[in-house]
């Protein structure tokens, strides 16, 4: 019986290889069953396809309910009113409507109906779905940015709760990519979300960033931020950075190809411990990576429709403690390891 299952298998697929039409491939696969048929009736026991007639009776009739089930669907889908169809709409395209959500961005004259198409072809990368992703993702998916990658490895927390406002209470306990997924695609189901859940390494790191026109910087790992600052400069993907302690956030912008310096040019080297704690360990106001990953989702706009002034070689600081916000100037490091030279 397996070798029977076999070359039907092979003359499927040979045939659609080949160009075959359905109904010919059909045929074909009909023939070599009623030979099959026979052998088993004239050499009970010892048909070189083996099974007995019975068996095959059950195979034939499986494939006979599939196809007729197969016809039913396709014959119900065809009475259903054109009103009542899903719109199909081509990659890159808007679907119906959807261009009203987008109407305060068009009239906006640095973005306009221009800036909102490119802004619905673009590819953005958001590493970390927690306190900076959390923001970012959220304004992303709602100002219509088409593809939208995730990529983090932890769960959902009760104590994420009180910053990383993409997470509900009844989410918790699961991959924080599938619920920011669930959240954006409620916003705006327009948009493509791609959830990976798992720690960035650099052994995926290259591959990954070379599918994505932007990055988003967004995690609180030191030694993951180095290995998306080395795959985004060999990808050459402009890298947006942004980093929270306590009551102060920063963000910037790394585009080292373009004269900008890079994460390793300013950070050269990790902090000696306890002189960069984590938020577990300092605390952190719970709307301060609102304010942070908002611009940061403001910054990937400009970036992708050209608009206004970004933040390349250029580190703004917010102290939400003091209400002050300042910019100081960022130069490329000519003996850099990963991008001097």
């Amino acid at each position: 019986m397996v070798l029977a299952l076999i070359l039907g298998g092979l003359a499927w697929f040979a045939s659609g290889r080949v160009g075959w039409p359905l109904q010919a491939r059909l045929i074909a696969l009909g023939l070599l069953y009623i030979v099959v048929m026979l052998l088993s009736v004239l050499l009970p026991g010892r048909s070189p396809f083996g099974g007995s007639l019975g068996e095959w009776l059950v195979v034939g009739g499986l494939v006979a309910l599939i196809l007729a089930y197969r016809e039913g669907l396709r014959r119900l889908r065809s009475r259903v009113r054109p009103e009542n169809r899903p719109v199909e709409t081509a990659p890159g395209d808007f679907a119906p409507g959807e261009l009203d959500r987008y109407a305060r961005h068009v009239v906006l004259r640095e973005i306009g109906g221009g800036g909102q198409r490119q802004l619905k072809e673009a590819r953005v990368l958001v590493v970390g779905a927690g306190g900076l992703g959390s923001p970012a993702l959220l304004y992303l998916a709602a100002a219509g940015v088409g593809t939208i990658g995730v990529i983090d490895d932890d769960t959902v927390d009760a104590t994420n709760l009180q910053r990383q406002v993409i997470h509900t209470d009844k989410r918790i306990g699961q991959p924080k990519v599938f619920s920011a997924e669930a959240a954006m695609k409620a916003i705006n189901p327009n948009v493509t979300v791609r959830p990976y859940n798992r720690h960035l390494t650099a052994e995926i790191a290259g591959d990954l960033v070379a599918d994505f026109d932007l990055v988003l910087d967004g995690c609180d790992d030191l030694d993951t931020r180095y290995v998306l600052n080395a795959a985004c400069l060999a990808a050459r993907v402009p890298l947006i950075s942004g980093a929270l302690s306590q009551w102060e956030g920063q963000i910037t912008t790394y585009a080292p190809w373009e004269g900008t310096p890079c994460y390793a040019c300013v950070f050269p080297e990790k902090p000696a411990a306890g002189l960069a704690p984590s938020c577990a360990e300092a605390g952190v106001l719970g709307p301060l990576p609102g304010v942070v990953g908002s611009m940061m989702a403001v910054e990937v706009v400009k970036e992708i429709t050209g608009a206004g002034q970004g933040h390349r070689g250029r580190l703004a600081i917010h102290d939400a403690l003091w209400g002050e916000h300042r910019t100081i100037a960022l130069k490329k490091r000519a003996d850099c390891p990963v991008c001097g030279g």
